[in-house]
């Protein structure tokens, strides 16, 4: 009588599926991760802006004038940057009004998403406005 031995491991076809279905879910889902990447940047951009504008109204209410200084916003630095780091934050007087600001939020990784959006601002009057390649980066949502 021959006793059967039961196979163990895994064939190199069984190991070459797994593979090519790995191979297709990267496919797949790397793409996603890098735009979900890129709106979370650009998430974090609009909001540090508007934190910077919003510190400005609180500084102007106790002063009587805006500053170009972050740190009295409440923004530790230099250099100022925004959470993950992929924006550098600035605030400069509005040269076209007398009493105004600018906050500038100006994308600093160098990769293919630094032309698209490379910055953001907002002034005293609430304006907001973008440079890069798309020209509706405040309302975009990819």
């Amino acid at each position: 009588m021959q006793i059967r031995r039961a196979m163990k491991g895994v064939t190199l076809m069984e190991l070459l599926i797994v593979v090519v279905i790995v191979g297709i879910l990267t496919a797949i889902a790397f793409p996603n991760y890098r735009d979900f990447v890129t709106r979370a940047k650009r998430a974090e951009a609009k909001a540090a802006v508007l934190k910077i504008a919003t510190n400005q109204e609180k500084f102007y209410l106790q002063n009587q004038a805006f500053t170009s200084n972050l740190s009295q916003l409440g923004f530790s630095g230099p250099p100022y940057k925004s959470e993950t780091g992929a924006y550098d934050l600035s605030v400069t007087p509005n040269p076209t009004l007398a009493q105004g600001f600018i906050a500038t939020a100006t994308y600093n990784v160098d990769d293919a998403e630094k032309s698209k959006c490379t910055s953001f601002s907002i002034d005293g009057t609430g304006s907001k406005t973008n440079t890069g390649s798309y020209t509706d980066c405040w309302t975009r949502r990819n």
